[in-house]
């Protein structure tokens, strides 16, 4: 029964309206709907980027409504990967570098971090651009990198909103081949907010945002 509400300085505007929705362990999940009916507010939500004005949500039993921001960043940095339009890439920091980040943070050893970036860059097919910068890279290969950090720490969930918004038909293909080969091989839930049908085709429920 999750609300949530946008707050504007001119009026207060009802984005969610009493969610209710269960997602199993392993489920690949596509939430469609108009622009503005809400999306990438509920991926924030499940992500726990943002908290419910009212209602409950739990992950794996546990509700995080009472937990501390910085409980909640931990739980975003070793169980959720994020993945979105705009890649979110540090500019200032090589491919390898971006992805060995998360990894950093969570206090991992340094030589496991950076083994798992190296095996994470060969199976995406960019090892080769792994001292490039975001800006010396094309959009695909900058998805593969955000693939790759959102991947780092393999999280059991992926949250994707419009991933392949800035990538062409060739590369959005390319894109959901090595998504769903890595999805499929290691059992993580998949959640995706898209208008793309050839994203939306590709996995397994179909939720519509009214």
């Amino acid at each position: 029964d999750v609300y949530k509400r946008q707050h504007f300085s001119y009026e207060n505007l009802p984005v969610l309206k009493g969610i209710d929705l269960e997602i199993n362990k392993g489920e690949i999940i596509s939430i469609i709907g108009a622009s503005g009916a809400g999306k990438t507010t509920l991926l924030h939500i499940l992500g726990t980027l943002e908290k419910p004005e009212s209602g409950k949500y739990t992950i794996n039993g546990k509700s995080t409504t009472k937990l501390s921001s910085n409980e909640l960043a931990k739980i975003r940095n070793l169980e959720i990967g994020f993945i979105f339009q705009f890649h979110n890439l540090l500019v200032e920091f090589t491919a390898f570098e971006n992805i060995c980040i998360p990894g950093y943070v969570s206090g991992k050893k340094s030589k496991d971090v950076e083994k798992k970036a190296l095996e994470l860059l060969d199976l995406l097919g960019i090892k080769d651009r792994k001292d490039h910068k975001p800006n010396e890279l094309s959009g695909g290969e900058r998805q593969r990198v955000a693939i790759a950090r959102a991947k780092s720490n393999n999280p059991s969930c992926l949250i994707m909103d419009e991933p392949t918004g800035n990538l062409d038909k060739e590369n959005v293909k390319n894109f959901m081949n090595l998504l769903m080969d890595m999805v499929s091989t290691r059992k993580i839930n998949l959640i995706v907010a898209t208008h793309d049908n050839n994203v939306s085709s590709r996995l397994d429920r179909l939720l519509s945002l009214e």
